[in-house]
């Protein structure tokens, strides 16, 4: 956000922090939703050079609804899931971890 918004913002009375303050989540829980947005954002781009939702979602025996899930890291997907369809996409455990390193602070 700009500085001349941000002060704008906060001279109307609003305050103005991270997602993460908003929230009230620790550290843990912050580093937690992003290593899910990361493997979600990976396991899509894989997804997409290889097979379609439907073929990944026979893959790893769940439905295509639930690679979407995934692949929009929705809050009810596990990190398990996650990770055998990114296994399933042919990604090495190397990968995975790299996928999850690459979008840390």
């Amino acid at each position: 956000m700009k500085k001349a918004k941000r002060e704008r913002l906060e001279a109307c009375g609003w305050k103005v922090g991270t997602v993460a303050e908003f929230l009230n989540l620790t550290p843990e829980e912050s580093a937690l939703i992003e290593i899910k947005m990361a493997l979600s954002r990976r396991l899509r781009e894989r997804r997409e050079k290889r097979m379609t939702q439907a073929q990944l979602a026979e893959k790893i025996q769940s439905s295509q609804s639930r690679v979407a899930k995934a692949e929009t890291g929705h809050s009810s997907v596990s990190l398990e899931l996650l990770v055998r369809a990114m296994l399933a996409t042919g990604a090495s455990p190397k990968e995975i971890g790299q996928a999850i390193a690459g979008n840390q602070k």
